[in-house]
């Protein structure tokens, strides 16, 4: 990132309590280890129109303390991503990651985070997916991140995700 705008960091209690969330809530035709490990690989998020890039710039294997860069789409920033949480068992199937941007491209954000939460389900399995954020004062934050237009890129985000997945072979 050209220029730096250092952000706060969150916990896991920010998904409940911030100013702006989102939440994508959708089941998805593939086991819960499928959609984890299409969800955690490099270059993830390939499919969404919203977002040029994604890149774990920590080696394998990811967990707790990863980081990971994110190019998004026009208006919006690209962040340096903090894991915070990584929990994997594959026995139950249930896996979840949390990450809170330590800085963003564009100046107005205080804090944002992404928790991904898989789960198994009667067929397939179910992601919850919370975006959790606190702007500051700036205007081309505000425009980006809240309101029609960031309501909008979810939308696509998750169009684009459930369309990807029901393209892959159910299982690893």
């Amino acid at each position: 990132m050209a220029r730096s705008y250092p952000l706060e960091s969150i916990d896991l209690d920010f998904f409940d309590n911030a100013p702006v969330t989102y939440r994508i809530d959708a089941h998805l035709p593939v086991s819960p280890r499928r959609a984890w490990v299409e969800l955690t690989r490099q270059h993830t998020l390939d499919w969404c129109r919203a977002i040029k890039s994604i890149e774990f710039v920590s080696p394998p294997p990811y967990g707790v303390g990863t980081k990971r860069k994110a190019a998004l789409g026009p208006g919006f920033a690209g962040l340096n991503e903090h894991f915070f949480v990584w929990d994997e068992n594959a026995d139950t199937g249930e896996y979840r990651n949390a990450f809170y941007a330590e800085n963003a491209s564009t100046p107005g954000l205080k804090r944002f985070g992404e928790l991904t939460e898989i789960s198994p389900a009667e067929v397939g399995c179910r992601l919850v997916w919370s975006f959790a954020l606190e702007l500051s004062t700036s205007a081309k934050a505000v425009t980006a991140f809240s309101g029609p237009t960031a309501a909008t890129v979810f939308k696509t985000v998750e169009t684009d995700t459930i369309r990807h997945f029901s393209t892959l072979s159910p299982q690893v």
